[in-house]
């Protein structure tokens, strides 16, 4: 980047600040891009303190002994659909997810009139269904990504496959939750807890009869892999600079258990990585903000499906 460099600087090389036309007096300093990276890196902090408040505070409003009470006279009622299973019979493996916004690409999905919120989730979902997903994600953060609980119950009693609580999971009082809103499933992130919360977590999980998609973003999160842990996914997208690396599904590929089932999340939009990444091992593929900034994501993914199923 050369020529004038105004206000902001020059970007690639980090040199910052104004000094006349042509940057006589350029001060060197952090790059910008650096900078935002840092700022990036702050947000999972961030919203897992925030989510440890939020359970404080439905905790406060709601004891765990009043859902336990609940979950014991309900749980018959709670249908169960098994998203390894529904993946390792699929052929297209896609996990379709209701997404309204996130905090790199804001509103991908955003619904004008809140009263018509639920039907909205409703529609998306059993529009998913019909297409031909294997299973939904339903996300339930609604500071960062504009979700709620009642979005999955909504997403839960509509539709006959699993779906997925996709939440910052931080303690048991969230698992318990999900089983109560009619989740098949939950997503345990690996960078959001301990090796210990993990297992705990995962026990649990498999007692309150809830799948568990334990998700990794590098090398180093392997070992939180456990004997219970028979989804595992790797998500693309850096959580600090939200960039995303398809490579990162491949490169991660051989440390993975064989007996697992593995999930490639994030920065999906091409069939022809699907088809590479089905040779690689991987069976399931969660894809979200490719349909749902589409405008019409049941349309898209069935549009996706014929792409998946011509290069197959």
């Amino acid at each position: 980047m050369t020529g004038r460099l105004g206000d902001w600087g020059n970007l690639e090389t980090g040199e910052i600040g104004r000094s006349g036309d042509w940057g006589d007096r350029v001060v060197k300093r952090q790059s910008l891009y650096s900078l935002f990276y840092r700022n990036m890196k702050d947000i999972l902090s961030e919203i897992i303190a925030n989510k440890r408040k939020e359970v404080d505070t439905q905790r406060e409003r709601l004891p765990l002994v009043e859902l336990e009470k609940r979950l014991s006279t309900e749980m018959v009622a709670v249908p169960f659909y098994s998203m390894k299973e529904a993946l390792e019979s699929s052929k297209s493996g896609i996990i379709a997810e209701f997404k309204r916004r996130s905090p790199s690409k804001g509103w991908l999905f955003q619904t004008a009139d809140p009263d018509k919120a639920g039907r909205v989730v409703s529609e998306v979902t059993k529009a998913y269904e019909s297409a031909g997903a294997s299973a939904l994600s339903v996300l339930t953060d609604e500071k960062y990504f504009g979700g709620t609980m009642a979005d999955l119950r909504e997403a839960t009693g509509g539709v006959k496959i699993p779906v997925m609580r996709k939440e910052f999971i931080v303690d048991e009082y969230q698992l318990f939750e999900a089983k109560l809103a009619g989740a098949s499933a939950v997503l345990l992130i690996a960078a959001a807890i301990t090796r210990k919360e993990c297992k705990r977590f995962t026990d649990l999980a498999n007692q309150l009869e809830l799948e568990v998609l334990l998700e990794l973003h590098d090398e180093g999160e392997v070992d939180h892999i456990g004997p219970l842990n028979r989804l595992v996914g790797i998500n693309n997208r850096n959580l600090g600079s939200f960039v995303t690396d398809l490579k990162k599904s491949f490169r991660m590929a051989e440390l993975l258990p064989k007996e697992a089932v593995w999930i490639s999340e994030s920065g999906i939009s091409d069939a022809d990585i699907v088809k590479d990444l089905r040779q690689a091992g991987y069976k399931g593929f969660l894809i979200g903000e490719h349909f749902m900034k589409s405008g019409n994501p049941g349309q898209s993914l069935a549009e996706f499906i014929d792409l998946i199923d011509i290069q197959l």
